[in-house]
């Protein structure tokens, strides 16, 4: 079996793949299209997020046998079509939730002690320390969107602390001794913190909007590590103005893909991100939660081990 890579990933996966038999070729530069004219050749393909692969993409890859998605999300990829096709996906969302799970933890422990804010000051010769008082996580309720890898990393870490851990999940019977599942108006009606941990769908697209941060009875803290396009930028702002919302920890945002790259330079940079980047309560990384030295190996073990599964 012929397997192409379009990104390059930890060297094991080409070395074990080898070893296991299977022949792999490289690209990590050409265009779609002069993939979709050399895709026919090949039973396997493993990619990241270079580009999507549409049904176009799929209609050209006559023999393809599976796709391997090193990463958690699959909405790169149309799955319902490649189901059709009899295309095998594999991705790998434990290879990074215990990453995502202590990204998460940070962003809300640097929050709430307002570690951003104090170490800028203290590099600029101000010694505030009253201006600086945080809060403490014990005693509060945490509510989790998506209850899956990610969202149970979250909960797991989170065992160390005197708080109440609740889930919200379009899937019946998830919660485990981490972590009550309750539905969506239960959650909204009790939690201090939100912290999102779902897949891009039709129902998370948006899905953080004015109408649903205002069901939330209490003033609340966010955290998204998931994906960007589940919070309108926008509302998020009306919120953090407001006092609707306290702070916001965003490892991924509304703008990634399209003008992300560019974002800084650009004349046109969004009024709500030019709030986001001057706010003393928000914190900012550049979708690296799963992005750790050990999810990048645990990630491509994964795939390996369910090519290996499947094929051998």
């Amino acid at each position: 079996m012929k397997i192409l890579h379009l990104d390059s990933n930890h060297e094991l996966l080409l070395n074990q793949l080898n070893d296991l038999g299977f022949t792999n070729h490289e690209d990590y530069t050409s265009s779609k299209t002069e993939i979709e004219a050399k895709i026919s050749d090949y039973d396997g393909l493993i990619i990241r997020s270079r580009f999507t692969i549409d049904k176009q993409f799929l209609d050209a890859a006559k023999n393809l046998k599976f796709i391997g998605r090193v990463g958690a999300g699959l909405e790169n990829i149309d799955c319902d079509y490649a189901e059709k096709k009899d295309v095998e996906l594999f991705n790998a969302p434990e290879g990074n939730r215990n990453a995502v799970g202590e990204h998460s933890l940070a962003m809300l422990l640097s929050l709430f002690n307002k570690l951003n804010k104090a170490d800028k000051e203290v590099r600029q010769g101000k010694w505030l320390r009253e201006d600086n008082r945080g809060i403490e996580l014990d005693g509060k309720t945490v509510g989790l969107i998506g209850y899956g890898n990610m969202g149970k990393a979250f909960a797991k870490k989170l065992r160390g602390f005197d708080v109440d851990v609740l889930c919200y999940d379009i899937k019946a019977n998830v919660g485990d001794a981490n972590c009550k599942q309750v539905s969506l108006e239960e959650l909204q009606s009790k939690v201090g913190v939100l912290s999102l941990h779902t897949p891009q769908t039709p129902l998370t697209l948006n899905m953080v909007n004015s109408a649903f941060i205002n069901n939330f009875k209490n003033p609340f803290w966010l955290i998204n590590t998931a994906r960007g396009k589940s919070v309108v930028t926008s509302d998020l702002v009306k919120a953090l103005t407001s006092g609707k919302i306290l702070g916001a920890g965003l490892d991924v945002l509304e703008y990634e893909k399209s003008s992300f790259e560019s974002l800084f330079t650009s004349e046109n940079m969004p009024e709500a991100f030019k709030y986001l980047i001057n706010s003393e309560n928000v914190l900012l990384s550049p979708h690296v939660a799963g992005w750790t030295i050990e999810s990048k190996e645990k990630l491509a073990q994964a795939i390996v081990d369910k090519i290996k599964a499947k094929f051998c």
